[in-house]
């Protein structure tokens, strides 16, 4: 057995060990599959849509915007790849004014972008995930920290609102204080307020040189399973390591491509 495959089951053995304790010993019933490969879909999408808008914002704001031509945007996949817009509330707040339209390429690391003179009124899909950030910001009380917002679709044509804390420091990763929104097909009402976690953790995802990381852990309070943004760490921190997660009386190995195991 080679030093890492060692560090990795030393470090397996302990995490299971620490969760096997008193506290954790009531285990519920284990996620479905069905289950874990829901919560792995909505941490990729995550995952994607934050990459997918860091893209496009950088591409729009290469282009110099004006002073108050933009203070929201969103973002969606579709056949074609991921696509974003910038932009704006008309005056009467009943329809979002779309300055600039970004969309990725043959290259989905490179956006095009697209200018509206006169912006583009759209009171469809764009103005409803707007509106819907618009209010979870109004509704979220977290740090005084930056936070992100992602809008992705779920069921019956609603939508979630994703808020969780913006990576201040390069190499350090941050994990919880985070929440999900589920809202009406148009964004105008809250169906659902689903606290993720409730302490921000920051990781450092490098380490000395001669150390090496081979995973990491944490447990959740909240709820019996592991949370979209559990996988969304996963698949944004570096180096890329798994995650074990105590939840429910259970150990949940969250791995590098997102898919969830149960290990206890």
């Amino acid at each position: 057995m080679n030093n890492r495959s060692a560090t990795l089951s030393a470090l397996i053995a302990f995490v299971l060990l620490f969760f096997a304790s008193p506290a954790a010993a009531k285990k519920g019933i284990p996620l479905s599959e069905e289950e874990s490969a829901a919560i792995t879909q909505r941490g990729r999408m995550l995952a994607e849509y934050e990459t997918a808008t860091g893209n496009a914002l950088k591409a729009v704001m290469a282009t110099n915007p004006a002073q108050g031509e933009i203070d929201h945007y969103v973002a969606r996949k579709t056949a074609e790849g991921w696509a974003a817009v910038f932009g704006r509330f008309s005056g009467q707040h009943d329809k979002f004014l779309v300055v600039y339209e970004a969309a990725a390429g043959a290259d989905p690391q490179v956006f095009s972008v697209k200018k509206d003179d006169p912006p583009r009124e759209d009171d469809g899909f764009f103005y409803f995930a707007a509106r819907a950030i618009d209010i979870a910001m109004h509704d979220f009380r977290g740090e005084k920290r930056p936070y992100h917002f992602a809008v992705l679709p779920a069921k019956q044509d609603q939508m979630y609102v994703y808020v969780y804390p913006t990576q201040r420091t390069a190499g350090v990763y941050p994990l919880g204080g985070d929440v999900r929104y589920l809202f009406s097909s148009d964004g105008s009402t809250i169906i659902e307020r689903r606290q993720l976690h409730k302490t921000i953790l920051e990781s450092r995802g490098s380490v000395p040189e001669r150390a090496k990381v081979v995973g990491g852990s944490h447990s959740h309070v909240l709820s019996d399973v592991p949370e979209d943004t559990d996988v969304y760490y996963v698949l944004t921190r570096k180096p890329p390591v798994p995650e074990w997660v105590g939840a429910g009386g259970r150990v949940y190995e969250i791995q590098t491509d997102g898919t969830i195991k149960v290990r206890k």
